[in-house]
This record gives structure tokens, C-alpha cells and sequence, in this order.
């Protein structure tokens, strides 16, 4: 299988990073947008993540991969008190679990600050490293 330039930036981590989320829309007002959502991170670059979460609303997805929905993330890393924030895009959606909701998703940083990526670039690194 040949991978894509996007698929070989991102690196697969030993250990995924947690990750919160809520779903962002300026034309829709659905309840579900309140809620923060918990998910794991199992590939990332200082460009996009993986998401390993829940989409509660299946209605959401023309909205979600049109980009008039967006996703705000909060990213945990280990040992780092503060969490990364970054707003992104779904570049693809995976198979969903039809009765929990639960999917793979790609997500592009659209607004990300630099120190942040900078921070993500480490992590990156050290994930790579024995023992790391």
C-alpha cells in the first residue's frame, strides 16, 4: 500500500496522547456542540492529528468534511501541565461504530500557535527515541 505525504508525517505514537474536543459551527445550534468530548491521539504532526473519539451526531458529518463544522482541540501531553490548543479542519473520517459513535478522524491545524507546534515537533521527536 503507498502511503501519502500527509500519511508519512505523522507519527505513530507508543504511547497516544489524550485529547479533549468540542465540535465548533457557526450555522448549527445543536446541543450536543456544549458538551467536551474525551479521545486519544495516536498519530501527530506539527500539521494534523489523528482523533480517536466519538462524533455523537451522525447528521454532522456533511458539515464536518465540508468544514463548516470545525473541531477545537485540546491536547494533553505527558508531563505538560498546559494543555495545546489548536483549531482544525476533518480532512477524513473513518468507519463509524454505528451504535457508540466512535471513529478515527484527520484533522488539519488551521490555527495552531508556534510555540505549540514547536512543543508538538518535540514530542514527535522524543516519541521516536528508545524509550521515549
Amino acid at each position: 500500500m503507498v502511503e501519502s505525504a500527509r500519511e508519512r508525517t505523522l507519527v505513530k505514537l507508543r504511547t497516544p496522547i489524550e485529547v479533549r474536543f468540542k465540535f465548533l459551527s457557526k450555522s448549527r445550534q445543536d446541543a450536543e456542540q456544549e458538551q467536551v468530548y474525551e479521545g486519544m491521539v495516536p498519530s501527530i504532526s506539527a500539521q494534523g492529528c489523528v482523533v480517536s473519539g466519538k462524533i455523537p451526531r451522525l447528521d454532522w458529518l456533511a458539515d464536518l468534511l465540508t468544514h463548516r463544522m470545525m473541531l477545537g482541540i485540546n491536547l494533553l501531553l505527558p508531563n505538560d501541565p498546559e494543555p495545546i490548543k489548536a483549531l482544525g479542519e476533518v480532512g477524513w473520517i473513518e468507519s463509524i461504530e454505528e451504535t457508540t459513535g466512535r471513529c478515527q478522524v484527520g484533522v488539519t491545524f488551521k490555527e495552531i500557535a508556534g510555540p505549540d507546534r514547536n512543543r508538538i515537533f518535540a514530542h514527535q521527536v522524543k516519541a521516536q527515541l528508545p524509550g521515549g
